[in-house]
């Protein structure tokens, strides 16, 4: 058998490991068997990504596109959509991420989760979260896609809320899964109103049969702005973008790992990539690909100046994620389709990494996750330190780390490919995340321990430090996959994903090259606001620890700002939540549900209360009262005959 038709053998493998955990969880009785079988479920599914990448290096760059059908799936008059699968670069881009991070995450969370009640109900939603990623990214069409995007929600639901007794700083951690579930609902209407407009428009929701026709429309057909803007709200409830990105801050709430998982390598980049796959029909939308590029600008800069004053070490690392992803769509908003892509790779490591580390580190401070109370772990935390830094200066973008190669790439086409705003917002918030990052770094490992007596964190198990080993590597050498011509390589990344990615380009607009110069200057300026970010870190936290309340103290109407995220929790509580809740109060329940539906049931409820009353009356028991009504029905009865 290829390698193209095992593909059903990566959904088939995690599949087998949620319904085993699932199960049989409880009877297997042993920690260690249920890891290892939902590790190995994603690490074969793993392999099988490995043996389609190599099958497709083995075929013409132009004909690197297979599709494998499974079975006849819905059939309805001319509609048709089969269970199927497409098998090309970027797909296979994605199922290396998924599969690979992912397997990562699980080894580590044997570790994590040792002594947990619900470990194989753990391991069980994990191997389901693969699956319905697997599907999202291999689908052939938008309603098998659709089916793995609403099981990615689904998943992180029950992840987000695995430990629904928990109380956190909003409630329960089953409210945070729920108000993960409702907002992406949001977006998924969005993404249900594209469904139909591409049918009517294409008559098809295969991927291929849209595309291809799409390729012959010209740019600024009217239907395809309002098909990618449906998209793109789909996209801000899955990638948590402006406004839909208010869930993910709060999903912290759930295990570390479910954070490393939906942040990293699967959930959150459901959008971006779903974007890309789109890219044919956004070029078609200047308009569309303007409202991307803006959102994602202002969600990178917004989401960096709120991470600046989070004092939870999970909360930094979520916002982080916001503004990382907001690259991302500022890349795809401009054209760069491979550069979003390629961010989306190296922002799997290391924030993986990051979050891995920070839930060794929380591990170690016996669940204490506020910086705050913590420093001076270096000694105690050398693997995890260590790890965390290179991830902390992947994410920066300090050469030659992969996070510079990937947001360098964003940045100069946001230069080149859009305006000098976008690319200045992007800088402004690389600067930010710099500080906010080296910031997170200062407080929880350097200076004097702030922990509580008694506290005597020490360094994870092997189970949690191999897994950020091998992130640590590959945040420190993955970048080199997208090695720019200018500094000497041939940008492989970008060549791979070239054919997934031509129609759109013949529907951009040519860019001119502003020469090597620019090039070399912008790529500096990048680089320097990220070490004025990393110096200004060093200073404030670490030689002048007082600097950093004295700003509070200085600016502190700004700091309350960023302190409560911008109030937007509390302008959609007051502005959406409140007026529904009120609402539904008055009109549903007082309305409808006690006024009508109550009302008619109890209304019938006391008619036949009535009626049994009245016919009460007659039936008295009292002989006398049966006779002389008898006597009065023959009288009666003989009358009526008389008359006749």
């Amino acid at each position: 058998m290829t390698a193209d038709q095992l593909t059903g053998l990566a959904v088939l493998l995690p599949l087998g490991g949620f319904l085993l955990n699932g199960l049989l969880g409880k009877r297997l009785r042993s920690e260690l068997i249920s890891g290892a079988l939902g590790s190995a479920a994603v690490g074969g599914a793993f392999v099988v990504a490995v043996m389609c990448l190599v099958e497709l290096l083995g075929l013409p760059p132009g004909q690197r596109s297979l599709t494998v059908h499974f079975f006849p799936w819905i059939a309805a008059g001319g509609f048709h959509a089969d269970a199927a699968f497409q098998i090309d670069q970027l797909s296979v881009v994605m199922m290396l991420v998924v599969t690979g991070v992912g397997m990562l995450i699980h080894v580590y969370s044997i570790g994590y989760m040792h002594g947990d009640p619900g470990f194989a109900r753990f391991f069980a939603y994990l191997n389901l979260f693969i699956v319905a990623m697997l599907i999202l990214i291999l689908a052939d069409n938008f309603l098998l896609m659709f089916l793995g995007w609403e099981g990615v929600g689904l998943c992180s639901y029950l992840l987000i809320g695995f430990w629904y007794d928990r109380k956190f700083e909003k409630g329960t951690t089953g409210d945070a899964a729920k108000k993960a579930f409702v907002v992406n609902r949001i977006g998924d209407f969005g993404f249900l109103i594209a469904m139909v407009l591409i049918v009517v428009t294409f008559g098809s929701l295969r991927f291929e049969t849209v595309f291809a026709q799409a390729s012959a429309l010209p740019v600024g057909t009217p239907v395809a702005l309002w098909i990618t803007l449906a998209l793109f709200l789909g996209a801000t409830g899955k990638s948590a973008q402006i406004p839909l990105f208010v869930w993910l801050p709060d999903a912290m709430a759930g295990p570390t790992p479910v954070s490393a998982l939906i942040h990293a390598a699967t959930m959150v980049t459901a959008g971006v990539y779903m974007v890309a796959r789109c890219s044919i029909l956004f070029t078609l939308a200047p308009a569309s690909m303007a409202v991307v590029a803006v959102v994602g600008a202002a969600t990178a800069l917004m989401a960096a100046t709120i991470g600046l004053v989070q004092n939870d070490i999970k909360k930094v690392l979520a916002y982080s994620t916001i503004s990382q992803l907001g690259y991302m769509f500022l890349a795809l908003g401009v054209g760069a389709f491979s550069a979003g892509i390629f961010h989306v790779v190296t922002h799997a490591f290391f924030k993986a990494l990051l979050f891995l580390g920070s839930g060794a580190v929380i591990h170690a401070m016996h669940d204490e996750q506020d910086i705050r109370k913590m420093g001076g772990l270096r000694p105690a935390l050398p693997v995890t330190f260590w790890t965390f830094l290179i991830g902390t200066i992947a994410i920066a973008g300090i050469p030659p780390f992969a996070g510079f190669f990937s947001k360098d790439e964003i940045l100069w086409n946001a230069f080149t490919r859009g305006s000098w705003v976008l690319w200045l917002l992007g800088v402004l918030g690389a600067g930010l995340t710099a500080l906010y990052m080296f910031r997170l770094v200062a407080l929880t490992f350097t200076g004097e321990p702030r922990w509580e007596k008694g506290t005597h964190p020490h360094e994870a198990p092997l189970t949690m430090t191999v897994p950020l080993v091998v992130l640590a590597v590959l945040s420190a050498v993955g970048g080199f996959l997208g090695l720019p011509e200018s500094l000497g390589g041939s940008n492989p990344f970008e060549r791979w994903l070239g054919p997934v990615f031509a129609r759109a380009d013949e529907k951009l607009a040519l860019v001119a090259y502003p020469g090597a110069f620019t090039e070399y200057f912008l790529m500096a300026c990048s680089v320097a606001i990220a070490l004025t970010g990393i110096y200004f870190a060093y200073a404030w936290y670490m030689r002048h620890p007082e600097v950093p309340g004295s700003l509070v103290k200085r600016f502190g109407g700004v700091y309350r700002v960023l302190l409560n995220k911008y109030y937007v929790d509390e302008l959609y509580d007051g502005a959406v939540v409140t007026p529904a809740v009120k609402g539904s109060e008055m009109l549903l329940w007082k309305g409808v549900d006690v006024a009508v539906i109550d009302g008619i049931v109890n209304g019938l409820a006391r008619a036949a209360g009535a009626a049994g009353r009245a016919l009460r009356l007659v039936q008295t028991g009292v002989v006398q009262n049966y006779v002389l009504v008898f006597l009065t029905g023959a009288v009666l009865l003989v009358g009526w005959l008389l008359a006749q």
